[in-house]
């Protein structure tokens, strides 16, 4: 499965779901139909970033990868 196969909210409830798995606080089991929607909502805007954030690290290319060493350039048609 590729990054743009994953949605937001799929990303958020996986999220959700280790996130409570690892808490130390054992008094929050809970399930994420059980959240507030306006936390839901946080969380999915949150996933949504993190997705694009990881999606352009993937994809970015070091700048060196557009400019040609100094001396290397090629001039002329």
């Amino acid at each position: 499965m590729s990054i743009q196969e994953v949605s937001a909210e799929q990303f958020a409830q996986l999220f959700h779901h280790y996130h409570q798995a690892l808490a130390n606080d054992s008094g929050r089991n809970g399930d994420w139909a059980d959240l507030e929607p306006a936390e839901r909502a946080r969380m999915i805007a949150a996933a949504r970033l993190a997705l694009l954030e990881t999606e352009q690290t993937l994809t970015a290319r070091p700048a060196t990868n557009y400019f040609a060493k100094p001396g290397e350039a090629e001039w002329g048609c």
